[in-house]
């Protein structure tokens, strides 16, 4: 059944209001192979569609307040770490936030709501209480943008037998063998050159397949079945870009050395200036991800999961935007609250957060603290900011290891969260994770309160443990801090897995977070 075109907003640049293009996705991406796509009106979501991998009507699926269909939008959006960015912002600007930015002077006020980004990968987003006062504490979900995938190095062009081939560094820790065989392609970030002289940072998209990683036919690798597939990340990793012909060879070695044109293939700038609408002479940088092309969407014999990449963090990233963006959207929802919603999207969590727009840069204390001092009108008592991160809680929101079938012995026999069961709160006596039996309480009374379920996870004594921004966001200022997450397979595969009714729980405990917490929070003294 052939797809039909799709009309989809995309925002092109970061610094300000972002001019917003209408690009058609061609039908002849989608083949009547693909996904068909089933359509669903919902009030947030102008262009709104489902992709469903069966050909069943999936609408039947779909509860009233689901938000899994703007999630699927929002994951085919996000290709990249930027475009997650981006498509927030845009989110954020609809619902009627107020877009600031960090160079400047801001002016806040009870009741107001408020969003900044920084790198166009990192997004801090606030609502304030109307009845908020200096030292009131902060009610903060944090998640990250960024997952595992294939980067181009800085010089990306190189050729062999004939072909012409795309260098890539790894980023995270990929499971890299799920990324051949792939119909892959590029987005990311351009630095584009204007016609006055300015530079202009700008999203670009490939939809179409433009890359591939074969693997080695099994006539040439006997012992692969038996030995396993063990790629050499330097020299089998590499994606096919096109054939060579004479006419490319000439033209690289008469490109100047300096240009992108000399260190990324001529091809490759062309089918980016053609996708920008500029010239390959005014492309002076790039910052590209290889992404898969294959849409996210449902599947399953009920359609009960989410098939897509990306899931380990958008999934948190969209749960925790729509949370704040839906329980201060009417006018008198912040009118009785005393503390700061908050959210809090950070970039490079899988590669350990130490960037300027990742968990370890003080992002989110210095907006606490620009917040504190602009409702104080710069007349913060002493100890006003310690006080008000004393009284604050953090959720960590990143996806949980649910146990796989096949695997179950990598569990613990009585921590083996399952999907549709609700959010997992994760524990680690090692400090791995940042959940202590104080947080874990508080945050398991928020979802009592309107019967939610959730999980509890610990790792295996003899197994590691890995670990995520709570900690680090924890000991960075003392804030209280509970880790959790949607449970799903394949994490870190370039095809992840999770189910579409834990999406739904965890948007619904996101936002009663948000709605209820001050009240909880009251009722338990600890010191």
């Amino acid at each position: 059944m052939a797809a039909a075109s799709i009309t989809r907003l995309q925002i092109l640049s970061s610094s300000s209001l972002s001019p917003i293009k209408i690009i058609k996705r061609s039908s002849a991406f989608l083949s009547k192979n693909r996904p068909i796509y089933n359509h669903y009106h919902h009030r947030s979501s102008k262009f709104h569609t489902t992709l469903c991998c069966s050909t069943s009507n999936s609408s039947r699926t779909l509860e009233n307040g689901s938000i899994v269909g703007d999630l699927l939008d929002y994951l085919n959006e996000s290709w990249t770490q930027f475009h997650a960015t981006a498509e927030a912002k845009r989110q954020l600007i609809d619902a009627g936030f107020d877009l600031l930015n960090e160079n400047e002077e801001w002016e806040l006020k009870p009741g107001g709501r408020y969003f900044f980004t920084r790198n166009m990968s990192c997004l801090v987003a606030f609502a304030i209480g109307e009845k908020y006062s200096v030292g009131n504490g902060f009610h903060v979900i944090a998640a990250h943008t960024d997952s595992p995938c294939l980067k181009l190095k800085p010089r990306s062009a190189s050729s062999r037998s004939s072909y012409l081939m795309v260098n890539v560094q790894t980023y995270g820790s990929g499971l890299w063998h799920t990324w051949f065989d792939r119909d892959l392609s590029v987005a990311g970030r351009v630095i584009v050159r204007g016609s006055d002289g300015s530079f202009l940072h700008k999203l670009v998209k490939i939809k179409r397949p433009l890359l591939r990683i074969p693997t080695l036919a099994i006539h040439l690798d006997r012992t692969i079945n038996k030995d396993g597939f063990k790629p050499n990340l330097e020299t089998h990793l590499i994606p096919l870009l096109a054939t060579k012909s004479e006419e490319a060879s000439s033209e690289t070695k008469e490109t100047n050395t300096e240009s992108s044109k000399a260190v990324h293939h001529p091809l490759l700038i062309q089918v980016l200036s053609d996708e920008l609408s500029c010239s390959i002479d005014n492309i002076v940088s790039l910052e590209l991800n290889v992404c898969d092309t294959q849409p996210s969407c449902l599947g399953g014999g009920n359609n009960e999961f989410i098939f897509s990449g990306r899931l380990d963090n958008l999934a948190s990233s969209y749960c925790a935007l729509r949370a704040l963006i839906d329980s201060c959207e009417a006018s008198s929802d912040l009118s009785n609250d005393t503390a700061v919603r908050m959210v809090a999207l950070f970039d490079n969590e899988e590669v350990g957060s130490g960037s300027v727009q990742g968990a370890g840069a003080p992002t989110m204390f210095q907006a606490m603290k620009r917040i504190a001092g602009c409702l104080a009108h710069n007349n913060v008592n002493e100890g006003a900011i310690e006080r008000a991160i004393r009284q604050s809680f953090l959720v960590s929101a990143d996806m949980a290891h649910g146990v796989h079938p096949n695997f179950m012995e990598k569990h613990e026999e009585h921590h083996r969260p399952e999907m549709q069961k609700g959010l997992v709160i994760k524990h680690n006596a090692n400090q791995r994770y940042a959940t202590s039996g104080v947080t874990a309480f508080l945050f398991k009374e928020v979802g009592k309160m309107h019967n939610l379920p959730s999980q509890e996870f610990v790792v295996r004594n003899d197994m590691g443990c890995g670990s995520t921004i709570g900690p680090i966001l924890a000991s960075g200022a003392g804030i209280r801090t509970v880790d959790c997450g949607i449970p799903q397979l394949s994490m870190h595969s370039v095809r992840e897995i999770c189910a579409k009714e834990d999406v739904d729980i965890a948007y619904k405990y996101f936002k009663a977070f948000f709605q209820n917490f001050s009240s909880i929070d009251k009722k338990l003294q600890v010191d």
